[in-house]
């Protein structure tokens, strides 16, 4: 098993939450995150392609961990993981842009 498979269990075992939620929690980290470290609006888009470029790294290390141990690929779980990740950033600077609130 890879650091960062340990990692994750690890987490997932410290801090009691499912991978699902864990994987919401850290999307909304680096979202936020990059928006207060760069002082960005959150209607800005880059937060959001931080959050992308990062659940997207994270699952290509899922699926070439999978690959290194012969176990088959099960894309949909690939999926539900890049949903589960991008759905809340999504949200909000969509919100963000699009409602008459982030003017104010």
């Amino acid at each position: 098993m890879s650091v960062f498979q340990e990692t994750k269990l690890l987490l997932i075992d410290t801090v009691g939450l499912s991978k699902d939620a864990l994987h919401i929690y850290v999307g909304l980290i680096v979202f936020f995150g990059t928006a207060l470290i760069f002082r960005l609006p959150l209607r800005d888009i880059r937060p959001w392609c931080a959050v992308l470029l990062a659940a997207l790294l994270g699952e290509a290390w899922d699926i070439y961990d999978t690959a290194v141990i012969g176990a088959p690929q099960i894309y949909a779980g690939n999926w539900h993981d890049l949903w589960n990740t991008m759905f809340w950033p999504t949200a909000i600077v969509v919100l963000a842009r699009f409602t008459a609130v982030a003017e104010r």
